[in-house]
């Protein structure tokens, strides 16, 4: 989705709810501020293309990658709230799964571009180690 004029939020939010489908394959990267301010539990950086690149990190480097989008709402005229579970293989050589429960929180600038991506995962980090050891999951 490339456009000059400005998205409304719900324009927004459907085009996320298109990305989350069919994570981490074609995002809609032009959604996103050039100057994206990202963090997660593993990260903190700013700008899209480190998002990007770390986006095709775990394309590359997990197997069957799939983001469960549970819920998405505009809960402010400029925040986007989504809840999901990220879902992946780890890469090592016997059965496991990774399940990765959180939300995001989105901020919008005036430009109607995301210009604040904030990850906030239901488990911690060990929770998630713990999980590429368990192979009954």
């Amino acid at each position: 989705m490339k456009t000059a004029e400005k998205l409304t939020v719900e324009q927004i939010v459907e085009q996320l709810r298109q990305d989350y489908a069919r994570f981490p394959k074609d995002q809609t990267y032009s959604l996103y501020a050039e100057d994206v301010k990202f963090k997660d539990p593993m990260n903190a950086f700013k700008g899209v293309e480190l998002f990007r690149r770390m986006i095709g990190f775990i394309d590359w480097f997990f197997g069957d990658v799939q983001m469960d989008l549970h819920s998405i709402e505009a809960s402010a005229p400029s925040l986007i709230e989504l809840r999901w579970t990220l879902n992946m293989d780890p890469p090592v050589p016997w059965s496991s799964r990774l399940h990765i429960p959180g939300r995001t929180e989105l901020q919008i600038s005036e430009q109607g571009l995301i210009e604040s991506h904030v990850d906030y995962w239901n488990c911690s980090r060990l929770d998630v180690l713990k999980q590429v050891f368990k192979t009954d999951n």
